[in-house]
């Protein structure tokens, strides 16, 4: 494969293709190299912060035009904070262990020759999402680390600071001497780029897409390139008859409210009916003060002023606003038969002090992160000690859960021999 000539016609497939290319250069580079080409993009985009946050205000008020709403605004804002936050996430990141080369498995055969399975990197990974210019950030992050290039299709909602970004990010690594064509995006060809991601095979080894769940299925079923499913969030939480109040107001709280916009953010609370006396009225007030609309059943509404009637809908609805919905089951069993009719097999949680329930839940729920007695806003790559993510993963081949450098990697076999032949 060729790089095209400066002067032909720029095409998201000529951008694929350069990427193709990188990913070759990328793979060759050794550890600190790659360390040293995040830090060079973490210092950039400090340097680079009023320019980032002047292109993320254009986004931001065309948003409002647009009447976007709120969750999606609140995921596209970057402030000094949320800047801050990026160069700090990319040094996380180039302070990983790297994973390639690193040794999975192996042994002698009985002819002597002796196997080794190890890391390798994809190659090149595509992401498209839509309104998260962190995303832009971290998924380049952890696809350099992990020695792939990465083609980015962020979405016209982000466009502005999807743009200064990848700038930024390519003339780091030009100023390091790392191609910058390690780093593509096909945002500039709106729809045609993203065909151009799900159609790419032979040039995008994986495709990740984050986002609504409309623009996930449209990636899932539209791309002839692999894809790893990143699902969206109908999060549930427990609380049976043993948890304590505190615990259970608390962690409710904390997973609506800390950041309501996010896939991990909880949407349906379940309260087994013996603990509905004594903890619905105290979580249902603290969510209320806090602001949240709670949507509830019958019973809820007969603890809880102001409670809005639950609908079907309420309990597959990823509100990913400050909503709540908030029913009363009779027993475990009646929470995990809800949670496998409606959940999207993101993150569950239960708050209890009865062992056999925390282990019966943690057991029996099919989803990529099963939690006991903690907000379900920990499910992040970030908070699993991953520095950052390219996503998290509610499909069950390749990954599971938030992915980081690992799941950036494939695997291949190294066969040493001594002039052995098979008969």
């Amino acid at each position: 494969m060729s790089i095209p000539t400066a002067d032909a016609v720029d095409t998201a497939q000529d951008r694929l293709v350069r990427a193709k290319d990188a990913a070759r250069e990328v793979a060759r580079l050794t550890s600190s190299a790659k360390a040293d080409a995040l830090e060079a993009i973490a210092v950039a985009i400090e340097r680079n912060a009023a320019r980032i946050i002047a292109a993320n205000d254009a986004d931001i008020e065309r948003g409002r035009r647009d009447e976007i709403g709120d969750a999606l605004i609140d995921r596209l804002r970057l402030d000094d904070k949320r800047v801050a936050a990026l160069a700090s996430a990319v040094r996380d990141v180039a302070a990983l262990p790297d994973p390639i080369g690193r040794v999975v498995g192996g042994h002698r055969m009985p002819n002597g020759v002796a196997l080794e399975q190890v890391r390798v990197p994809f190659g090149v990974v595509g992401a498209i999402y839509e309104a998260r210019p962190n995303v832009t950030v971290d998924i380049a992050a952890l696809a350099l680390r992990a020695g792939n290039a990465v083609v980015l299709r962020g979405g016209s909602a982000a466009r502005e600071s999807n743009t200064v970004l990848v700038a930024v990010m390519r003339d780091a690594l030009a100023s390091v001497g790392v191609t910058p064509e390690a780093i593509q995006t096909v945002d500039d060809f709106g729809r045609e780029g993203a065909k151009a991601l799900m159609h790419g095979r032979g040039f995008i080894d994986v495709l990740v897409p984050r986002g609504s769940a409309q623009l996930i299925e449209t990636v899932v079923t539209e791309s002839t390139v692999p894809v790893i499913e990143t699902g969206a969030g109908v999060v549930h939480i427990v609380l049976d008859e043993s948890a304590p109040i505190d615990w259970a107001r608390d962690i409710v709280v904390n997973a609506k409210v800390q950041r309501p916009s996010v896939c991990n953010a909880v949407e349906t609370v379940l309260v087994l009916r013996q603990a509905a006396p004594q903890l619905v009225p105290v979580v249902a007030s603290a969510l209320q003060s806090e602001g949240v609309a709670i949507h509830g059943d019958d019973m809820v509404a007969g603890l809880v002023p102001n409670v809005i009637p639950a609908t079907e809908e309420d309990w597959a609805a990823e509100y990913l606003s400050m909503d709540v919905a908030m029913k009363v089951v009779d027993t475990l069993d009646d929470a995990l038969e809800h949670i496998r009719k409606y959940s999207t097999g993101h993150t569950e949680s239960i708050i209890t002090t009865d062992s056999r329930n925390a282990e019966r839940f943690l057991a029996e729920v099919d989803s990529a992160v099963v939690m006991a007695n903690a907000s379900t806003r920990f499910t992040d790559g970030g908070e699993f000690g991953f520095g950052a993510e390219v996503g998290i993963s509610t499909q069950k081949l390749h990954s599971r859960g938030p992915m980081g450098l690992t799941e950036l990697t494939s695997t291949k076999w190294l066969a040493r021999g001594s002039g052995q032949i098979r008969g």
